[in-house]
């Protein structure tokens, strides 16, 4: 049996008010709220302001990653959120992301990563991992 070790989601959201993605004063926030709705765990984030307006930022988590750019002046934000673990989190994250942004569409691939291992093989002697 093959298992996945981690869900990624890759986004291109259009149509999103240029005001809630030109600073990354304003989009911060929705990024640190998607990852408390994801319940997912962030270990540090960092955040970057173009100008005159776009933002870009990352936050690393335990389980993997969120990051961002913003385009306001086409109203894009690209969006990408990888978790290992719970599946349903990188979901909940990027469903509340949707819900605040209200993009007028999006165009997303949702990936399953690592999916090729085959459960029964690990490692399971520490000096292999060295």
């Amino acid at each position: 049996m093959k298992v996945a070790v981690g869900v990624h989601i890759i986004a291109d959201l259009y149509g999103v008010d240029a005001r809630l993605i030109s600073s990354s004063e304003a989009i911060s926030p929705i990024m640190e709220n998607a990852i408390q709705e994801g319940h997912l765990t962030k270990i540090s984030s960092e955040y970057y302001q173009f100008r005159p307006m776009g933002a870009s930022g990352i936050a690393l988590l335990a389980e993997s990653h969120l990051s961002f750019h913003t385009w306001p002046e086409y109203g894009l934000v690209t969006l990408d959120i990888y978790t290992c673990g719970d599946r349903s989190n990188a979901d909940r994250a990027f469903d509340y992301i949707i819900k605040v942004l209200k993009p007028t569409s999006v165009d997303y691939r949702k990936m399953e990563r690592g999916s090729q291992i085959k459960e029964d093989v690990r490692i399971t002697d520490p000096q292999m991992m060295l």
